[in-house]
Protein backbone atom coordinates (compact mmCIF):
# COMPACT_ATOMS: atom_id res chain seq x y z
CA UNK A 1 0.00 0.00 0.00
CA UNK A 2 1.38 3.03 -1.01
CA UNK A 3 1.41 6.29 1.98
CA UNK A 4 2.30 9.67 1.75
CA UNK A 5 2.41 11.87 4.48
CA UNK A 6 1.79 15.97 5.11
CA UNK A 7 5.25 17.36 4.18
CA UNK A 8 5.10 15.01 1.38
CA UNK A 9 1.96 16.10 -0.13
CA UNK A 10 3.26 19.93 0.53
CA UNK A 11 6.32 19.54 -0.92
CA UNK A 12 5.05 18.54 -4.17
CA UNK A 13 2.08 21.42 -4.18
CA UNK A 14 4.08 24.24 -3.07
CA UNK A 15 6.32 24.34 -6.47
CA UNK A 16 2.86 24.71 -7.80
CA UNK A 17 0.56 26.25 -5.05
CA UNK A 18 2.11 29.47 -4.34
CA UNK A 19 2.77 30.50 -8.83
CA UNK A 20 -0.76 29.47 -9.27
CA UNK A 21 -1.89 32.28 -6.42
CA UNK A 22 0.28 34.87 -7.83
CA UNK A 23 -0.16 34.04 -11.22
CA UNK A 24 -4.38 34.39 -10.84
CA UNK A 25 -4.08 37.60 -8.62
CA UNK A 26 -1.94 38.97 -12.40
CA UNK A 27 -5.29 37.87 -14.31
CA UNK A 28 -7.47 39.82 -12.14
CA UNK A 29 -5.86 42.64 -11.99
CA UNK A 30 -4.16 42.80 -15.18
CA UNK A 31 -5.47 44.52 -18.52
CA UNK A 32 -6.69 42.70 -21.03
CA UNK A 33 -6.06 39.49 -19.16
CA UNK A 34 -9.03 40.52 -16.74
CA UNK A 35 -11.76 41.29 -19.07
CA UNK A 36 -15.13 40.36 -17.94
CA UNK A 37 -15.75 38.44 -21.19
CA UNK A 38 -13.23 35.93 -19.97
CA UNK A 39 -14.94 33.09 -18.02
CA UNK A 40 -13.55 32.86 -14.18
CA UNK A 41 -13.14 28.88 -14.91
CA UNK A 42 -10.66 29.89 -17.87
CA UNK A 43 -8.50 32.22 -15.74
CA UNK A 44 -7.99 29.60 -13.23
CA UNK A 45 -7.25 27.28 -15.64
CA UNK A 46 -4.80 29.22 -17.23
CA UNK A 47 -3.22 30.31 -14.05
CA UNK A 48 -2.65 26.82 -13.28
CA UNK A 49 -1.33 25.40 -16.93
CA UNK A 50 1.05 28.95 -16.32
CA UNK A 51 1.99 27.52 -13.11
CA UNK A 52 3.00 24.14 -14.15
CA UNK A 53 4.51 24.70 -16.94
CA UNK A 54 6.86 27.66 -15.81
CA UNK A 55 8.13 25.15 -13.20
CA UNK A 56 11.19 24.25 -15.24
CA UNK A 57 12.44 28.43 -14.70
CA UNK A 58 11.21 28.51 -11.13
CA UNK A 59 13.13 28.86 -7.89
CA UNK A 60 13.17 26.11 -4.97
CA UNK A 61 9.65 27.13 -3.37
CA UNK A 62 9.62 26.34 0.63
CA UNK A 63 7.50 24.36 2.21
CA UNK A 64 5.15 25.96 4.42
CA UNK A 65 2.27 23.93 5.97
CA UNK A 66 -1.58 25.07 5.08
CA UNK A 67 -2.69 25.50 8.71
CA UNK A 68 0.06 27.71 10.20
CA UNK A 69 -0.38 31.14 10.38
CA UNK A 70 2.62 31.65 7.80
CA UNK A 71 0.86 29.89 5.05
CA UNK A 72 -2.32 32.66 5.49
CA UNK A 73 1.05 35.96 5.31
CA UNK A 74 2.40 33.53 2.08
CA UNK A 75 -1.20 33.94 0.62
CA UNK A 76 -1.33 37.42 0.82
CA UNK A 77 2.44 38.22 -0.48
CA UNK A 78 1.53 36.03 -3.93
CA UNK A 79 -1.90 38.27 -3.94
CA UNK A 80 -0.04 41.36 -3.23
CA UNK A 81 2.66 41.13 -5.67
CA UNK A 82 0.44 40.01 -8.98
CA UNK A 83 -1.90 42.51 -8.01
CA UNK A 84 0.92 44.72 -8.38
CA UNK A 85 2.27 43.51 -11.49
CA UNK A 86 -1.34 44.22 -12.86
CA UNK A 87 -1.85 47.47 -11.74
CA UNK A 88 1.66 48.70 -12.66
CA UNK A 89 1.00 47.27 -16.11
CA UNK A 90 -3.02 49.01 -16.07
CA UNK A 91 -1.63 52.56 -15.17
CA UNK A 92 0.40 52.28 -18.96
CA UNK A 93 -2.98 52.15 -20.17
CA UNK A 94 -4.06 54.71 -18.01
CA UNK A 95 -1.57 57.54 -19.40
CA UNK A 96 -2.30 56.65 -23.07
CA UNK A 97 -6.00 57.21 -22.11
CA UNK A 98 -4.97 60.34 -20.07
CA UNK A 99 -2.99 61.74 -23.60
CA UNK A 100 -6.52 61.34 -25.41
CA UNK A 101 -8.23 62.83 -22.60
CA UNK A 102 -5.76 66.24 -23.15
CA UNK A 103 -6.32 65.86 -26.72
CA UNK A 104 -9.52 65.73 -26.74
CA UNK A 105 -10.51 68.43 -24.03
CA UNK A 106 -7.98 71.17 -26.16
CA UNK A 107 -10.08 69.74 -29.32
CA UNK A 108 -13.46 70.82 -28.24
CA UNK A 109 -14.85 67.71 -28.04
CA UNK A 110 -15.04 67.49 -23.58
CA UNK A 111 -19.47 67.07 -24.23
CA UNK A 112 -18.59 64.00 -26.38
CA UNK A 113 -18.15 61.80 -23.30
CA UNK A 114 -18.74 58.08 -22.72
CA UNK A 115 -19.66 56.69 -19.15
CA UNK A 116 -16.68 54.06 -18.84
CA UNK A 117 -17.47 50.86 -16.88
CA UNK A 118 -13.65 50.39 -16.21
CA UNK A 119 -13.20 53.33 -13.83
CA UNK A 120 -16.78 54.69 -13.07
CA UNK A 121 -15.76 58.20 -14.83
CA UNK A 122 -16.31 59.82 -17.99
CA UNK A 123 -14.02 59.85 -20.84
CA UNK A 124 -14.13 61.51 -24.56
CA UNK A 125 -14.10 59.49 -27.63
CA UNK A 126 -10.33 60.54 -27.85
CA UNK A 127 -9.46 58.83 -24.55
CA UNK A 128 -11.79 56.13 -25.70
CA UNK A 129 -10.25 55.61 -29.17
CA UNK A 130 -6.59 55.66 -27.83
CA UNK A 131 -7.71 53.12 -25.04
CA UNK A 132 -9.01 50.13 -27.50
CA UNK A 133 -5.74 51.49 -29.77
CA UNK A 134 -3.51 50.72 -27.35
CA UNK A 135 -5.50 47.37 -25.94
CA UNK A 136 -4.70 45.81 -29.93
CA UNK A 137 -1.22 46.84 -29.43
CA UNK A 138 -0.61 45.24 -26.34
CA UNK A 139 -1.71 41.81 -27.90
CA UNK A 140 -0.08 42.92 -31.19
CA UNK A 141 3.43 43.19 -29.95
CA UNK A 142 2.74 40.31 -27.36
CA UNK A 143 2.40 42.04 -24.18
CA UNK A 144 0.14 39.51 -22.39
CA UNK A 145 3.36 36.62 -23.13
CA UNK A 146 5.82 39.66 -21.49
CA UNK A 147 3.43 40.11 -18.70
CA UNK A 148 3.41 36.73 -18.17
CA UNK A 149 7.11 36.39 -18.39
CA UNK A 150 8.03 39.37 -15.96
CA UNK A 151 5.48 37.48 -13.20
CA UNK A 152 7.55 34.13 -13.39
CA UNK A 153 10.54 36.07 -12.98
CA UNK A 154 9.37 38.32 -9.94
CA UNK A 155 10.02 34.48 -8.04
CA UNK A 156 13.76 35.53 -8.36
CA UNK A 157 13.61 38.96 -7.36
CA UNK A 158 10.54 38.53 -4.75
CA UNK A 159 10.58 35.05 -3.84
CA UNK A 160 8.28 33.67 -1.77
CA UNK A 161 7.78 34.37 2.30
CA UNK A 162 5.87 35.22 4.89
CA UNK A 163 6.42 38.94 4.76
CA UNK A 164 4.71 40.59 2.41
CA UNK A 165 5.86 44.12 3.89
CA UNK A 166 9.30 43.61 2.32
CA UNK A 167 7.57 43.61 -1.06
CA UNK A 168 6.00 47.00 -0.72
CA UNK A 169 9.08 48.25 1.03
CA UNK A 170 11.44 47.49 -2.25
CA UNK A 171 8.40 48.62 -4.79
CA UNK A 172 6.96 51.94 -3.39
CA UNK A 173 3.52 51.62 -5.42
CA UNK A 174 2.77 55.17 -4.60
CA UNK A 175 5.48 56.47 -6.74
CA UNK A 176 3.82 54.75 -9.78
CA UNK A 177 0.76 57.57 -9.88
CA UNK A 178 3.38 60.03 -11.37
CA UNK A 179 3.87 57.70 -14.35
CA UNK A 180 -0.17 58.12 -15.55
CA UNK A 181 0.56 62.40 -16.37
CA UNK A 182 4.49 62.22 -17.19
CA UNK A 183 3.78 59.39 -20.14
CA UNK A 184 0.44 61.02 -20.54
CA UNK A 185 1.91 64.33 -21.76
CA UNK A 186 4.64 62.90 -23.85
CA UNK A 187 2.36 60.86 -26.02
CA UNK A 188 0.12 64.02 -26.29
CA UNK A 189 2.17 67.11 -26.41
CA UNK A 190 2.85 67.14 -30.03
CA UNK A 191 -0.97 67.21 -30.50
CA UNK A 192 -1.23 69.52 -27.93
CA UNK A 193 1.46 71.85 -29.59
CA UNK A 194 -0.77 71.54 -33.01
CA UNK A 195 -3.30 72.91 -30.87
CA UNK A 196 -1.93 75.46 -29.41
CA UNK A 197 -0.61 76.96 -32.64
CA UNK A 198 -3.99 77.27 -34.29
CA UNK A 199 -5.55 78.28 -31.24
CA UNK A 200 -2.87 81.62 -31.10
CA UNK A 201 -3.49 81.28 -35.02
CA UNK A 202 -7.62 82.05 -34.05
CA UNK A 203 -6.85 84.60 -31.64
CA UNK A 204 -5.17 86.68 -34.16
CA UNK A 205 -7.33 86.59 -36.50
CA UNK A 206 -10.33 86.93 -34.25
CA UNK A 207 -8.16 90.60 -33.01
CA UNK A 208 -7.86 91.23 -37.10
CA UNK A 209 -11.36 90.35 -38.43
CA UNK A 210 -13.27 91.03 -35.11
CA UNK A 211 -16.32 90.94 -37.55
CA UNK A 212 -15.49 87.30 -38.00
CA UNK A 213 -17.42 84.42 -35.54
CA UNK A 214 -14.03 82.79 -34.30
CA UNK A 215 -16.27 80.41 -32.22
CA UNK A 216 -18.26 79.54 -35.39
CA UNK A 217 -15.31 78.68 -38.01
CA UNK A 218 -12.79 77.88 -34.59
CA UNK A 219 -14.77 74.76 -33.40
CA UNK A 220 -14.06 72.63 -36.95
CA UNK A 221 -10.93 74.22 -37.41
CA UNK A 222 -9.69 72.75 -33.79
CA UNK A 223 -11.35 69.48 -34.23
CA UNK A 224 -9.96 68.98 -38.03
CA UNK A 225 -6.43 70.12 -36.85
CA UNK A 226 -6.70 67.43 -33.84
CA UNK A 227 -7.98 64.54 -36.03
CA UNK A 228 -4.67 64.89 -38.17
CA UNK A 229 -2.33 65.21 -35.52
CA UNK A 230 -3.76 61.74 -34.34
CA UNK A 231 -3.73 59.94 -37.86
CA UNK A 232 0.02 61.23 -37.60
CA UNK A 233 1.21 60.61 -34.04
CA UNK A 234 -0.74 57.36 -34.03
CA UNK A 235 1.90 54.92 -35.47
CA UNK A 236 4.25 56.59 -33.40
CA UNK A 237 2.55 55.37 -30.43
CA UNK A 238 4.10 52.07 -30.32
CA UNK A 239 7.41 53.24 -28.69
CA UNK A 240 6.66 55.27 -25.51
CA UNK A 241 3.77 52.81 -24.63
CA UNK A 242 6.76 49.94 -25.05
CA UNK A 243 9.18 51.40 -23.18
CA UNK A 244 6.67 52.37 -20.45
CA UNK A 245 5.65 48.65 -20.19
CA UNK A 246 9.03 47.37 -20.00
CA UNK A 247 10.40 50.10 -17.07
CA UNK A 248 6.99 49.23 -15.39
CA UNK A 249 8.57 45.62 -15.31
CA UNK A 250 11.65 45.68 -14.79
CA UNK A 251 11.18 47.13 -11.20
CA UNK A 252 9.71 43.87 -10.78
CA UNK A 253 12.66 41.26 -11.41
Amino acid sequence: MIGFTDQQLMAWLSPVLWPFLRVLALFTSAPVLSMRAIPVRVKIALAFFVALASQVSMPAMPVIALDSATAWATVVQQVVIGLAIGFAVRLVFAAVEFAGELVGLQMGLGFAAFFDPTTGGQTNAVSRFFGATVTLLFVVINGHLVLIAATIQSFHAFPVGPDPLAFLAAVPLHTFGAEIFKLGLWIALPILAMLLFVNLVLGVVSRVAQQLNVFAVGFPITIGVGLVGIVLTLPLLEPPFTVALEQMLARFQ
